[in-house]
């Protein structure tokens, strides 16, 4: 049985990926006819496998609707055609063979008709073929499934041991990486407000750091307005990289829970004057270095930010697009210092 699974499995991987390619290529003319095609592949697949694993189970498979009833009345109608034939060819019967010509046709009449399949069985076997084909599937899975989590957050903890990090919760929404960063300048004393020679801010973001309540809480509408401004001053560097309009993505940095990545620690990096060092969940330290020759070894070793960047822990929902691959998916950023 777990042979003709494993091949059950495998036929019905094969399928998938060639109606998934067949879909691809469809255009409009085409698709109804490529769906049409899909259906009866994937029917004529399932049927197939059903009646192969009642085969293996002993149970006979279900007849062809009338198949049955066709061979037996074609095999009637070649009897009656060859007693015709017979009568035709054999002499009339004497009195002395009277007794004789009725124990034959006595000991020659037509046996019972064979009793059908049970259909209603048969069914119910394959079902519960079915039922035990997924549950082994389930647990072969379950069994080669790796605790991505609990090996993330193991990687983690000992880089924070090797460092000397103390990790610090932020709430997990789209906020969450300007929240880290907000939280961060503050506890540096470097404040939320960028050096002058850095970036001029727009009057908007003048007001949006000046109205700050809590940099752990709203600190993040601060760093969001510095971002956008950064970028805007400095377009030839970032919309090389970008896949919408200047005025479209910024906007999202400004006014909406866009989840932040590559461009807009860069931007962060460089506005504020900070080296980010981003842990990965391999272990890996990415590091984001801005100019910073202004500043002496000292000043240098206070600004340096460390976010924590987990894959697996969370696994909220994803809105970041697949061409930044440091930051791809990015499901939580934790603040740890």
């Amino acid at each position: 049985m777990e042979e003709l699974l494993a091949k059950h499995r495998k036929e019905q991987k094969d399928l998938q990926a060639r109606i998934t390619q067949k879909k691809k290529s469809a255009t409009k003319k085409t698709r109804r006819g490529i769906n049409e095609e899909c259906d009866r592949l994937q029917t004529e697949l399932s049927e197939r496998h059903q009646a192969e694993i009642a085969e293996l189970i002993g149970e006979p498979a279900p007849p062809v609707d009338d198949l049955e009833d066709l061979s037996l009345n074609a095999s009637e109608e070649d009897k009656t055609l060859k007693d015709r034939t017979d009568d035709l060819q054999d002499p009339p019967p004497t009195e002395n063979s009277t007794s004789t010509s009725l124990a034959t046709s006595e000991s020659s009449a037509p046996s019972p008709r064979p009793k059908k399949p049970n259909r209603q069985k048969a069914r119910l076997a394959r079902r519960a073929a079915e039922q035990a084909a997924q549950s082994a599937i389930a647990a072969e899975e379950a069994a080669n499934q790796k605790d991505n989590r609990g090996d993330e957050q193991e990687v983690m903890n000992g880089v924070f041991k090797r460092l000397g990090l103390k990790q610090v919760e932020i709430k997990p929404d789209g906020h969450c990486l300007y929240s880290a960063i907000a939280y961060q300048l503050e506890m540096l004393g470097l404040g939320l407000k960028p050096d002058p020679k850095r970036i001029i801010l727009e009057t908007p973001t003048q007001t949006r750091i000046d109205t700050v309540a809590s940099p752990q809480h709203d600190g993040y509408r601060a760093v969001r307005a510095v971002t956008a401004d950064f970028i805007n001053e400095h377009q030839d560097d970032f919309v090389p990289f970008m896949e919408e309009p200047l005025e479209l993505y910024t906007r999202k940095i400004k006014l909406t829970a866009e989840w932040g990545g590559q461009l807009e620690l860069l931007a962060i990096s460089r506005a504020y004057g900070v080296e980010i060092n981003v842990i990965q969940g391999d272990g890996r330290i990415e590091k984001i270095e801005s100019d910073t020759q202004e500043y002496d070894d000292e000043q240098k070793s206070k600004r340096v930010i460390w976010l924590a960047y987990y894959r697996h822990t969370y696994g909220l929902a994803l809105r970041r697009r697949e061409t930044w691959a440091l930051f791809i998916n990015l499901s939580i950023i934790r603040y740890a210092f």
